[in-house]
């Protein structure tokens, strides 16, 4: 397959073409997933599908033209590049914003660039997958209270990357992605419905899901018990409080509130309040925020991408450097642009979507806090956990609401409480985190993922410390 996407760079040239990127996706995605209730017992996802196809980028003066096939025959190849090639050479007519970018070194992956697992998941077939979801649910079913239904999913994604480009790079990786999730619904005794889930998601091999920790009866038994406990919460109270949020929310407040409007293509257009602020300091000295394909798996989890999809190989760049605003996530049009390198941030959901700018693993970095001290320093507020999406806005305004919460007097737990949504804006909370804990999590969902521009669900990592925050607004019932 190299050498078509070799000729395919070949023939983008000869028709004019200033540069050409040819990828190659090999993917295959499966998800089984089961709901149990008292009354019933159903397997409503046994799904397997194939994600292959090539894309051709083909830039003429500053502007891409994109297309695409899912045939592997060189004839379909050679005529998707000529239709690349035909829509930049028409759009760059009528561009307004031209990114040119600069030739590099060619690069060339290493076997390396592929993670190397014990139990990879295509060494497994589907009874031993189901049979996780079985002993993940039942366990779950067995020790939860006025259980309403229980979820048990499995998902993975796997397969090979191909590409190279006008600067004769070639890379070759191998992407993985497991996901193995619970999440129980009890009802109370005011006939609300409670919540509590667990999951253990990210670039790992199936041995993970034999570990103390994070065996299929311990990731269900941990989402029976968090919605049991929340049978007898107390509503949240409104207003502003001193607040502990978990390593999961800390991740998805990166994410969805900061790491948006850090992407290079949102500042080019004027639809970043982040433009213009590199330098300026956006936060307290305990706001570290990064994004970078290549987290230490082993130690903290995440998702591994040693390469974006226009070959610039991962790094960790630093957004936020204790408190100050230090660098925005890249194409190579946008770091060209903007005076900056590029990130290894170019990525798409498939090779059917043209590459831009996204996030890959994005968390705050860890502090020197343990749990217990901050739940000390917090004194009398909120303690929030884990969540179960919201809503966000361009300007980093955020509604979030917690999948659970914890209601803390004096530095010690007290009860938990229900309906604990959070709001405010990104750029002001970021002034008023107090700390981090020194532990730190990721996780790389297959359920799920983030949406940009019509391209969703792509992979990407959170995760990161516990942070400790002052003045959080949250809702619920005062």
């Amino acid at each position: 397959m190299l050498e078509k996407l070799q000729a395919a760079v070949s023939l983008g040239e000869k028709l004019g073409a200033d540069f050409v990127e040819a990828r190659f996706d090999d993917l295959t995605l499966r998800t089984l997933r089961r709901i149990k209730t008292k009354k019933d017992d159903t397997w409503k996802d046994i799904m397997l599908k194939s994600r292959t196809g090539t894309g051709i980028i083909c830039y003429f003066d500053g502007t891409p033209g994109y297309s695409f096939t899912a045939s592997e025959d060189l004839k379909d190849i050679e005529e998707t590049v000529t239709r690349a090639y035909g829509m930049a050479k028409a759009a760059s007519t009528a561009a307004t914003l031209k990114l040119d970018f600069d030739r590099r070194p060619t690069v060339k992956s290493r076997s390396s660039d592929s993670l190397s697992v014990k139990i990879h998941p295509k060494t497994k077939g589907q009874d031993y997958k189901m049979d996780l979801i079985n002993r993940m649910v039942d366990t779950a079913f067995d020790v939860g209270k006025e259980i309403e239904n229980i979820t048990g999913a499995y998902g993975e994604l796997t397969g090979q990357k191909l590409f190279t480009n006008s600067e004769a790079s070639i890379i070759k990786w191998e992407f993985l992605l497991v996901d193995m999730m619970c999440r129980v619904t009890s009802k109370a005794s005011s006939g609300a419905l409670v919540f509590g889930s667990e999951r253990n998601a990210g670039s790992l091999g199936l041995e993970a899901y034999n570990r103390k920790g994070s065996t299929p009866e311990e990731v269900g038994k941990k989402a029976a018990m968090f919605a049991a406990e929340q049978i007898q919460a107390k509503p949240c109270p409104a207003g502003k409080f001193a607040t502990l949020i978990d390593n999961e929310l800390a991740g998805v407040l990166a994410h969805e509130s900061f790491g948006h409007l850090s992407e290079a293509d949102f500042v080019t257009m004027g639809a970043s309040p982040l433009a213009g602020k590199i330098g300026n300091m956006l936060g307290t000295k305990h706001a570290t925020i990064v994004d970078g394909g290549n987290p230490d798996i082993k130690k903290e989890g995440g998702m591994w991408l040693p390469f974006d999809d226009q070959g610039i190989r991962a790094n960790m760049t630093t957004i936020l450097d204790r408190g100050i605003f230090k660098h925005y996530l890249h194409n190579r049009g946008t770091a060209q642009q903007l005076e900056q390198e590029p990130t290894g941030n170019c990525r798409a959901v498939h090779f059917g979507f043209m590459p831009i700018p996204r996030m890959t693993n994005t968390y705050f970095k860890p502090g020197d806090l343990t749990e217990e001290e901050a739940l000390e320093q917090l004194g009398t507020g909120i303690y929030a956990i884990q969540t179960s999406g919201g809503q966000v806005e361009r300007d980093g305004s955020f509604l979030f609401k917690a999948d659970r919460g914890y209601w803390v007097e004096h530095g010690e737990i007290q009860h938990p409480i229900l309906e604990v949504s959070l709001s405010g804006n990104i750029l002001e909370l970021l002034q008023h985190i107090e700390g981090a804990t020194r532990d730190i999590g990721l996780w790389g969902s297959y359920f799920g993922g983030c949406g940009k521009f019509g391209q969703y669900p792509l992979p990407a990592g959170i995760g990161g410390p516990k942070l400790l925050i002052q003045n959080v607004t949250f809702g619920g019932k005062a």
